[in-house]
């Protein structure tokens, strides 16, 4: 598991989407590493549920993460493929602009909001990441099966928003990173319908704990990329 001790000690580290698999994985590995001061857990459920597609809610939960101490480490561990009963589109018949409307203010407004909330609170000095969870057919060099155009195209503009958001938050705090991530096949609600004989299923812990491996290890100077479990690089 990651010690994470690239990032200085102390601090608060936040997961958002804390009740789904990869979420309540991260938070708990966080928690055992010893080197946060709080790790804060963001669910849509719960007394203090925040909904991140609710700027109300995203501004006041950050307000009171930012009570807790310097903010280290976001996660967001938020996103889903269907919506409202409609499946992931097998081709441009199957559109519906409700469908497409609400992948976009799930799988992109939501992290921009908690990223314009969130990321003004870094730390100038010392490391400090923001990542989200993407998906790897939200690459458009990657992208030869087609399908899925409401999923792909939500995930492909959450890439370009942390990319941007990369370029701001460096002119503020050098060493802070934003960080896109795919966090490979797991063995969640979201995944297992499409799960298939022959391809590598990560548990909800393994994913957390690769993703932190690499949240570990990467500097400054990848800010702003699209990256992998394993730390590689995927095409935009």
């Amino acid at each position: 598991m990651a010690a994470l001790s690239s990032i200085p000690a102390g601090g608060v580290a936040i997961v958002v989407g804390s009740s789904g698999g990869i979420g309540e994985a991260a938070r708990s590995a966080l928690s055992a590493t010893g080197r946060f001061e709080r790790v804060i857990g963001w669910s849509r459920r719960g007394p203090d549920a925040v909904d991140i597609t609710q700027e109300a809610d995203v501004a006041r939960a950050s307000r009171a993460a930012a009570d807790e101490g310097e903010i280290r480490l976001v996660l967001v561990a938020t996103g889903t493929l269907s919506f409202n009963g409609a499946k992931a589109e097998k081709g441009l018949r199957n559109l519906e602009p409700e469908a497409m409307m609400a992948a976009f203010r799930t799988n992109a407004l939501g992290p921009a909001l908690v990223a314009k909330h969130l990321l003004p609170l870094f730390p100038r000095t010392g490391k400090s990441v923001f990542s989200v969870l993407s998906a790897r057919v939200g690459s458009i060099g990657d992208n030869r099966l087609g399908g899925w155009y409401s999923y792909r195209a939500s995930k492909a503009a959450l890439n370009q928003l942390i990319r941007t958001a990369s370029i701001e938050l460096a002119r503020r705090a050098p060493d802070a990173i934003c960080l896109a991530m795919h966090p490979g096949t797991v063995d969640t609600p979201l995944s297992r319908p499409f799960s298939r004989a022959g391809l590598t299923v990560l548990t909800p812990a393994s994913a957390a704990a690769k993703l932190l491996e690499v949240i570990d290890l990467v500097g400054e100077e990848q800010s702003g990329g699209f990256l992998d479990q394993d730390g590689l690089t995927i095409p935009w």
